[in-house]
């Protein structure tokens, strides 16, 4: 069975500059495992590689849809098996690479995902009931109804509690039980990069001041000026949540920036229950060590004793 190669771990270990230098040595492509970056004209805030840097192998499933366009989990994964599949009939190597490990794990475990088309009626008063205030009660209900999908999703995270309400309302079944696995036709050689969670913390700070230095607010306001919604899923992400609320006048630049890294560590920290350093099927390596000849070496065996 042929492998995929998967680099995961949390945001600021440099997943996708690692994943370039690595899959031009064994000629390879890589295949987008980040929610926020299929997204066009999203580029600074979703910390998207460089047009340089995505020129020097080719990838897939970034800049795909527009900010308007939802892309469902089903939909992302049947679009990674379709990208991965045409890879490797050109006899090249997929490296799906990213940090959203929803989509990671559907794609690597082969879930399937069940295709209920929204309620829109359903989802708008559910949604109403969270614009309310009422995100405690929707969480407590999603308990009540489905406890493992509680288990398994942020109660901040109501876009997602709301989809999982929706869709046991619509089929009647809990969101959870409807999620089995089926192996996916590849074996997956993952490689996880990770730090001690302070330096980590210390990167992205950096990181987020460098994001508005190189022009985080005009990119929010010019989607703004383009029509694009701030009620958006894709709008509420981590940094154009926070630019939205200061171009509406109703946080100071300094407090949406604060907010900015407060909530990037705290994604840092959900990360790690997804990616567990505990895990013996991912192979972690400290970015803070020379990994980059450990790495290869590993992935040319793997590569070797799959065929």
């Amino acid at each position: 069975m042929r492998s995929i190669i998967c680099f995961i771990g949390p945001t600021g270990t440099g997943k996708s500059v690692l994943a370039i230098k690595l899959a031009k040595t064994v000629d390879g492509e890589i295949v987008n495992c980040d929610s926020r970056q299929v997204y066009r004209y999203m580029d600074i805030g979703t910390a998207k590689s460089s047009k340089g840097e995505l020129s020097q192998v080719r990838h897939h499933l970034i800049d795909i849809a527009d900010p308007d366009e939802e892309i469902s989990l089903s939909q992302y994964q049947k679009m990674a098996y379709k990208a991965i599949r045409d890879i490797q009939s050109r006899g090249k190597v997929p490296f799906l690479v990213g940090g959203t490990g929803q989509y990671f794990r559907a794609v690597i475990e082969g879930w399937e995902v069940p295709e209920v088309p929204p309620d829109l009626e359903l989802r708008c008063r559910l949604e109403a009931r969270a614009t309310a205030g009422d995100t405690e009660g929707l969480y407590a209900e999603l308990i009540k109804i489905d406890p493992e999908a509680a288990r398994r999703i942020d109660r901040r995270n109501i876009r997602r509690v709301i989809r999982a309400l929706e869709v046991f309302y619509i089929r009647g079944i809990p969101f959870s039980q409807l999620q089995v696995k089926k192996s996916p036709p590849f074996q997956s050689f993952i490689i996880g990069l990770t730090t001690p969670r302070q330096e980590l913390y210390r990167t992205v700070d950096l990181r987020v001041d460098g994001m508005l230095t190189k022009g985080l607010v005009a990119e929010v306001q010019r989607l703004l000026e383009s029509g694009y919604s701030p009620e958006l899923p894709s709008m509420s992400g981590i940094g154009y949540k926070q630019i939205i609320s200061y171009l509406q006048g109703k946080l100071l630049l300094d407090e949406a920036i604060k907010q900015i890294k407060f909530e990037t560590h705290r994604y840092i920290r959900q990360q790690y229950a997804w990616f567990r350093l505990k895990d013996l099927n991912i192979h972690w390596f400290n970015i803070q060590d020379n990994v980059e000849t450990d790495i290869i070496k590993i992935i040319i065996d793997e590569l070797q004793n799959a065929f």
